[in-house]
């Protein structure tokens, strides 16, 4: 079984609490547990802050593209903008007193993998995926099970 959903949102601050909002109830009723829901939550909020920090001003908008299934959440955060340059991301800890710099330590961190796609044309693309655990009422896991195949002897 697989969820999928696209978010096309404005490039507002006010998109960052709304893509959270989104992400923590689909989690939550598809079953997930609660600590895992809390590392992807964070490491989106992560990622989309970003796009609005770096993304091109001529560009009010970009995309969430949330990819749910048993194993894993698949999430990509796409902006038209300018392309970023991969190379000069950190992925060490800021220092104590820094004011920025932390997110993509964050990100690296919460999820199994993160990947950055740049591209002038197209813009740049924050790919993170994370193997999900699910409750044992889990909707997701229960419909996972019942689609598969009967087992033979």
């Amino acid at each position: 079984m697989e969820v999928t959903y696209v978010l096309c949102l404005p490039r507002d601050a006010a998109s960052v609490p709304f893509v959270r909002h989104m992400l923590r109830s689909s989690m939550e009723r598809l079953g997930v547990v609660a600590d895992c829901i809390s590392d992807i939550e964070i490491a989106v909020s992560e990622a989309c802050t970003n796009v609005l920090r770096h993304a091109g001003e001529a560009h009010d908008a970009y995309e969430v593209k949330v990819r749910t299934t048993d194993s894993e959440c698949e999430i990509s955060v796409s902006d038209a903008g300018g392309s970023l340059d991969v190379s000069s991301l950190s992925l060490r800890e800021a220092g104590p007193g820094a004011e920025s710099g932390r997110g993509v330590f964050l990100m690296k961190y919460l999820v199994d993998d993160l990947h950055f796609v740049s591209d002038p044309d197209n813009g740049t693309v924050v790919r993170l995926r994370k193997k999900l655990e699910l409750r044992p009422d889990s909707i997701l896991g229960k419909l996972t099970q019942s689609a598969a195949p009967p087992h033979r002897r």
